[in-house]
């Protein structure tokens, strides 16, 4: 399998020369991911709904590059205030909970703009039988 780009739309990826996600081989890597809602292009004040942005950006990314979110086997997430922490992992708890990847929690002086309360960046691999 060749490398595959995979972008969300967002016009910060060309911009800064990035994609949302990379495809090799059976590794995808899935970077970068904010809680804006790419189809509106607003982003939610509160840490719950950009978990949850977060998380239907990098399942999108995933299923563009033939992954699904069981396929995820790493997680790290940075946000900008510890007591954000719970709220964000009740939604961790709703998605990945039956995946259970393994995953680090960072909290960050801050994000590129902010409103970003939270940056979510996956490694899936695809399962063998």
């Amino acid at each position: 399998m060749s490398r595959h780009l995979v972008s969300t739309g967002s016009p910060f990826e060309k911009a800064a020369g990035y994609s949302r996600a990379v495809i090799d081989g059976d590794f995808a890597f899935v970077a970068g991911t904010t809680g804006y809602d790419y189809a509106t292009m607003t982003m939610p004040a509160d840490v719950t709904s950009q978990s949850r942005n977060c998380f239907k950006t990098i399942e999108a990314a995933l299923k563009e590059g033939g992954f699904a979110m069981a396929d995820i086997v790493r997680a790290t997430y940075y946000i900008t205030d510890p007591k954000d922490a719970d709220a964000h992992f009740a939604v961790c708890g709703e998605v990945l909970g039956d995946i259970r990847p393994a995953a680090t929690l960072l909290v960050v002086a801050g994000l590129y703009k902010p409103e970003m309360k939270i940056e979510i960046e996956v490694t899936a691999k695809h399962r063998t039988a």
